[in-house]
């Protein structure tokens, strides 16, 4: 027997350090080569780290939320082959017994980790002792909640556990006994109010905290907020709607809204451009690279539309779902999560009348779109019942000025309230 030390590879683009975000073994697991054994955030994106042998886990380093650099040791372990580490320099025996796993380490997921003291198990839990085929945001959702996945019964492909597993689960285990309880077991509205939980901020969280901080402490936003008449818009978006091409998603606001915006910032590219801090440049782009903000179980990504400029309304529309898609189910590409030049946000039917939405640096604008809803408006004299809908934007106001950030707004509000001019021109 040997010792194998795996060590934080180079992860690319320039990555010097990276998060423990889940350890997926503990000392004492044995684990097949390739098997996932920790997930890592990175400045750019989540990642798993296989292993590069198979053996028994004699321990590990670190515990979710630490940073560890890359070239660190990560994990020790023992294999039947020559002792090596991932760099193939000579592994050092370890000075004392294995470490005893960490308090946040998850519960071990397969069966005999220990040996001749594991218990028995029928045939068809035996089959299941392997690693559980779901993803990582469910993987991460489990280990906060206590929940052994091996529990879990999947009904996606070839058993994987998709979302509705996870929480039909949780449903079944909250639900509760038929026992009476007793006085002692009901607890008073007073211990309940004192109760307190505390969470670790790490991993996307973590990340989408730090940028959100550095976004508001860096740049002067700028806000602008206007309102729309999209009758006409949503008139036509209804009437597409009814003959959708083959295969295509329904047309919700957002891709007309992409669509107008691509137009507009051809007479406005200081609004499609990066801030590069470091050198003092604007960088102006010609292309649209857009970015989508999307709500998903881990918190909020931008996946990006990259070339939207070279789009139909409905090549975008499905483009604009697939990468929100992609992002939700944790499928994303890691270029697909990087690269815009200006973001769409919309908080859907929850969108309110007004919002400040948080530029995504290094971007220079935002562009936000809130709640649909009939409001009596004055048109040619008369009251009329219209279809209102306001844009809620905010702009970098060091490179945007207040000027040219309402023209911008003022040009799209024409492209939506009059929705044929879209196609005008493309």
């Amino acid at each position: 027997m040997s010792n194998y030390v795996f060590k934080l590879p180079d992860l690319g683009e320039g990555t010097v350090e990276a998060e423990i975000v889940n350890w997926r073994v503990k000392p004492g697991d044995t684990i097949a080569e390739d098997e996932v054994i920790v997930e890592v955030m990175t400045e750019k994106a989540a990642v798993e780290l296989p292993a590069p042998v198979g053996g028994r886990v004699l321990s590990i380093t670190g515990t979710p939320g630490d940073m560890v650099p890359v070239g660190a040791d990560l994990i020790v372990i023992e294999t039947g082959t020559p002792a090596t580490t991932a760099a193939g320099a000579p592994a050092p025996a370890p000075a004392a017994a294995p470490a005893a796993a960490p308090a946040s380490a998850p519960p071990a997921r397969r069966a005999g980790a220990n040996g001749a003291e594991a218990p028995a198990q029928a045939p068809a839990a035996s089959a299941r002792a392997g690693r559980v085929a779901t993803s990582p945001a469910i993987r991460r959702r489990a280990h906060e909640a206590g929940i052994d996945l091996q529990q879990v019964t999947g009904s996606g492909p070839n058993g994987r556990i998709v979302p509705k597993d996870l929480e039909a689960f949780v449903a079944r285990r909250s639900q509760p006994t038929p026992l009476r309880p007793t006085p002692k077991a009901v607890p008073s509205a007073r211990a309940s109010a004192a109760a307190t939980e505390e969470i670790k901020v790490i991993g996307l969280r973590r990340l989408i905290a730090q940028r959100m901080s550095e976004a508001k402490r860096n740049i002067p936003h700028f806000a602008y907020v206007e309102e729309l008449d999209i009758t006409e818009l949503e008139s036509l978006r209804r009437h597409l709607n009814r003959k959708p091409a083959d295969g295509a998603p329904s047309l919700t606001y957002l891709p007309f809204l992409a669509l107008a915006l691509i137009r507009v910032l051809r007479d406005f590219p200081q609004c499609n451009a990066h801030y590069d801090a470091e050198r003092g440049v604007i960088v102006r782009h010609a292309a649209v690279h857009l970015g989508v903000a999307t709500q998903t179980a881990e918190g909020l990504k931008v996946p990006v539309v990259h070339n939207a400029q070279e789009l139909g309304l409905w090549e975008l529309a499905a483009q604009m779902r697939r990468v929100a898609e992609a992002a939700r189910t944790n499928k994303a590409k890691r270029e697909e999560l990087s690269g815009s030049t200006i973001t769409i946000t919309s908080l859907g039917k929850l969108g309110g009348i007004a919002s400040t939405p948080i530029i995504n640096a290094p971007e220079v604008a935002i562009i936000g779109v809130n709640r649909a809803v009939e409001r009596p408006l004055v048109l040619e004299g008369a009251i009329a019942i219209r279809l209102t809908m306001n844009l809620s934007s905010s702009f970098d106001h060091r490179f945007v000025d207040g000027y040219d950030a309402a023209a911008m707004i003022q040009a799209l509000k024409e492209h939506l309230e009059h929705p044929a001019t879209i196609f005008i021109g493309a």
